[in-house]
């Protein structure tokens, strides 16, 4: 699934096109994705404005002139075209060209300037929302997020106090969405071994001081992921149809039997389920 990086990627690719647009035709090419379409959804969407495109978490948040917000969710395999007059927009160069499949293509939105911005979704696991903007943050999607990533209010004292007493892996609560909203078990593999911690110690016994280093390593990986255009994993795509190229930088994720990259270890790295999930780890410095 798309994190934190790739859907701030689509974000930007995005925004060029979309921000200041009135919407002069919505087309919906099946009633449901994930979950069914609102009530009266092209309709409503039919001549707003998107004032400004924002990111909570793993949402993409289309703010509209009207008293709704559209809210949308990548799932496992969503994916934007973006298509204008003067031609296909390409914010950035990158490795795997993606032809989106028509037969996939299930929302449209044009603008008033004249671009087309296509919606995919081969296994339909994305989902749309119009939601109230006055009462947004108290959405059941939103009303439990932990502070992002990338804010003030992601701190070693926001994570000492989260995880005082709790005995689970830090990996494991890293994914809480309710602690810190947005990380993905790709990005907490590449960051945990970046700080040398290891995903299993209890997260409860984790002095203050690595906690500083480990919100540092964090805020790092992922504003590196973003510039690089996001991670290049299964169906995941940029907004102008072309997969990014992060995966060229991990240091763990996918890199089991590899040697450890880290400064004076001779370990190897390793791969363990953990809460149902792939876990990429050096055994030898992360401690």
């Amino acid at each position: 699934m798309p994190e934190l990086p790739e859907v701030e990627t689509v974000r930007a690719g995005l925004a060029p096109v979309l921000e200041g647009q009135r919407l002069a035709r919505v087309e919906a090419r099946r009633p449901d994705l994930r979950f069914p379409l609102p009530a009266n959804f092209v309709q409503q969407l039919t001549g707003a404005t998107i004032v400004s495109l924002t990111r909570r978490a793993k949402y993409l948040l289309a703010h509209l002139d009207r008293e709704d917000t559209l809210v949308m969710h990548l799932g496992m395999s969503g994916r934007f075209e973006i298509a204008r007059p003067e031609g296909a927009v390409r914010a950035g160069e990158f490795h795997y060209a993606v032809d989106p499949d028509p037969k996939h293509a299930h929302v449209v939105f044009d603008t008033e300037a004249g671009a087309r911005v296509t919606y995919y979704d081969p296994r339909r696991f994305g989902y749309m929302a119009l939601v109230n903007s006055a009462t947004l943050t108290l959405h059941p999607w939103f009303a439990g997020l932990g502070p992002e990533p990338l804010s003030e209010g992601f701190d070693a004292d926001h994570l000492k106090a989260a995880w005082a007493g709790r005995k689970q892996g830090p990996k494991t609560l890293l994914l809480d969405q309710r602690i810190v909203a947005g990380l993905g078990n790709i990005y907490v593999c590449e960051a945990l071994h970046r700080a040398r911690i290891s995903p299993f110690r209890p997260a409860g016994k984790i002095t203050r001081p690595r906690l500083v280093r480990l919100v540092e390593i964090i805020r790092a990986v992922l504003t590196e992921a973003i510039a690089a255009g996001g991670s290049t994993l299964r169906d995941y795509a940029k907004a102008d149809g072309a997969l990014g190229y992060f995966q060229h930088s991990f240091r763990v994720y996918d890199r089991a039997g590899r040697p450890c990259p880290n400064e004076a270890c001779s370990g190897t790295i390793a791969r363990q389920v953990q809460s149902g999930r792939s876990t990429f780890h050096c055994p030898v410095c992360q401690r």
